[in-house]
């Protein structure tokens, strides 16, 4: 991946401007091939769908950096009625937060009433809930607030990054802690993760062979097809239990493999991302993965019947520019 394109799409996905346009702008941008609407409603059509294949699913109502106390307690009252929806309709299913949505960056203990509200409705229902990592500024304070949940609930996991230098020594504090074990989609500097492909995917190997070898449960959070298949020979070598993981891929990503793995007999979930604040969401999986920059261009700049949108000029231009800068790379 080259490293201008991915700095370009995280630069996109941090900028206030066009994060708060996006809910303006709606869809336009190709984000509906990888985030599942806007609406509880929309999101939970396609929690059943995917259920209905075998599939289960992880939810997020996207959102992070809230500043407001209001709109705090707002995204914490959303994250209850899609618990409610999900018991009602007996989906299987759980939930996805992240703390800077919950109020993290107004007030800690105004942060942790409000996930203590949704971890209190989430184990009535026996909903697992997953607080996601969020860039390296927040790690500590995310571990922080998962250590004292984690004394006072059994439904309560985190998310292990594999490019941070660091995690094997977290992850041995987090032996008995469900965690769901990712590369990371965050820019951090050389002082605390590694810079490279390859160090990053060396170490995400390491960690989930450590994790298979233990008894708590991990989601295997990958599309590298090259991980999951020297993983799946790990685990039929070492007889590892269906009941200690699964893997887990983004809605949108490598759906045909998806379906595969299911069909396999492996436990499988679905990251499905929904809401309004799309945008950063929808940016960062560009960085990650720019041979998505075909498909998003051609949906971004033209209909159906290939005719010229009329979408929005300065989101159209970060892109196209974008676009020309990978493909220019791609052809040296």
């Amino acid at each position: 991946m080259s490293n201008l394109t991915r700095d370009f799409f995280i630069g996109l996905s941090n900028n206030k401007f066009l994060n708060t346009n996006a809910k303006k702008w709606g869809f336009q941008l190709g984000a509906e091939k990888f985030v599942a609407g806007t609406t509880i409603e929309s999101v939970m059509n396609t929690v059943r769908e995917l259920n209905q294949q075998g599939i289960y699913c992880t939810l997020d109502n996207l959102g992070e950096f809230v500043s407001d106390k209001t709109e705090a307690s707002m995204a914490k009252d959303d994250i209850i009625r899609i618990l409610d929806e999900i018991h009602t309709e007996k989906l299987d299913c759980h939930i996805s937060v992240k703390l800077t949505q919950l109020g993290l960056d107004i007030d800690p203990e105004f942060c942790l009433d409000n996930i203590r509200q949704i971890l209190d409705i989430a184990a009535k229902y026996d909903i697992f809930i997953n607080i996601d990592m969020e860039n390296y500024a927040y790690y500590n304070r995310t571990l922080e607030a998962v250590e004292i949940l984690n004394k006072e609930y059994s439904n309560v996991g985190t998310v292990i990054q594999s490019y941070l230098y660091r995690v094997e020594a977290d992850l041995d504090l987090l032996k008995d802690v469900r965690i769901r074990l990712v590369k990371g989609a965050y820019k951090e500097s050389g002082d605390v993760a590694y810079q490279s492909k390859e160090q990053i995917d060396s170490n995400y190997i390491k960690l989930a062979k450590k994790r298979l070898l233990g008894n708590t449960f991990t989601s295997i959070a990958t599309h590298d097809h090259n991980i999951i298949n020297e993983l799946k020979d790990f685990i039929e070598e070492n007889q590892i239990s269906g009941d200690n993981f699964e893997f887990q891929m983004l809605y949108g990503f490598r759906t045909e493999m998806q379906y595969k793995l299911a069909e396999e007999g492996y436990r499988f979930c679905t990251y499905i991302p929904f809401g309004n604040d799309w945008f950063g969401y929808f940016m960062r999986r560009l960085a990650e993965r720019p041979q998505n920059l075909n498909l998003v261009a051609k949906d971004a700049f033209y209909t159906k019947d290939n005719k010229l949108k009329k979408g929005p000029i300065i989101a159209g231009a970060a892109i196209a520019l974008t676009f020309f800068i990978w493909r220019k790379k791609r052809r040296k």
